[in-house]
């Protein structure tokens, strides 16, 4: 369990959008402490961390941990999505004008 992990006490799970992959933007997930201006939400008791840069790509999306047959792991439902890639770790997001 996380909490119980001693590096990652105080932690969350920190969501940002960077360019690149197959789609033209990607999500990197890693277990973070939040700076002042990070946005930090908390549901079931698991804090996600997103910093301003990224709040935009990932306005209105949810966050699912997930269990199959290629593996288990975080997949994120994101609405600003166009286009995203087989992986699903790589989107296009809608341009705004």
């Amino acid at each position: 369990m996380l909490a119980e992990t001693p590096e990652y006490q105080g932690c969350g799970l920190r969501i940002s959008v960077e360019k690149g992959g197959c789609a033209g933007m990607q999500y990197e997930m890693h277990f973070d402490r939040a700076s002042e201006t990070d946005y930090r939400y908390t549901r079931d008791d698991v804090d996600v961390i997103v910093d301003p840069e990224s709040a935009p790509y990932l306005d209105g999306s949810g966050v699912d941990y997930v269990e199959g047959l290629t593996g288990a792991g975080f997949r994120i439902v994101n609405p600003n999505a166009v286009r995203s890639c087989g992986c699903g770790s790589s989107f296009e997001a809608m341009r705004t004008a």
